[in-house]
């Protein structure tokens, strides 16, 4: 099985914009990432952004099951339709995200608390980009 944890963040909101994922299986990371992806982001664009690099970094590792943590619960809850997309820069992303979707027989979405120590990882990384770079 394969994880991932992703997180987007805007300083300023809106304003610049990075992102930080891990991928992950039962041993440890894989894989750590970040970048900057823009002057003028929100947060809620950050965090889809983040979850797309995050499905593709994945889709390196396995075709199969993906668990994706996020702790954006806007995001998971569009994700499994509890909640309508309706800004037009967040429906382009959902899109997105589900055509990245297809390459995995099976993909759940998991809101989980800023506390939780993966996403504490991920937050640290967007946080050392967004440092770097303004």
């Amino acid at each position: 099985m394969i994880y991932t944890n992703s997180d987007g963040g805007a300083r300023g909101n809106p304003g610049p914009g990075a992102i930080g994922v891990i991928v992950r299986n039962e041993e440890g990371i894989i894989i750590r990432d970040s970048i900057k992806i823009g002057n003028y982001i929100t947060n809620n664009v950050a965090e889809y952004e983040a979850l797309i690099r995050a499905l593709d970094l994945a889709s390196r590792y396995t075709k199969n099951e993906l668990t994706c943590y996020l702790d954006s619960e806007l995001v998971v809850k569009q994700l499994l339709g509890e909640y309508k997309v309706k800004h037009p820069d967040l429906k382009k992303l959902f899109l997105r995200v589900q055509k990245l979707q297809e390459r995995f027989k099976k993909i759940k979405y998991v809101h989980v608390s800023r506390e939780d120590p993966y996403q504490k990882i991920v937050d640290e990384l967007l946080n050392k980009e967004l440092d770097k770079r303004y």
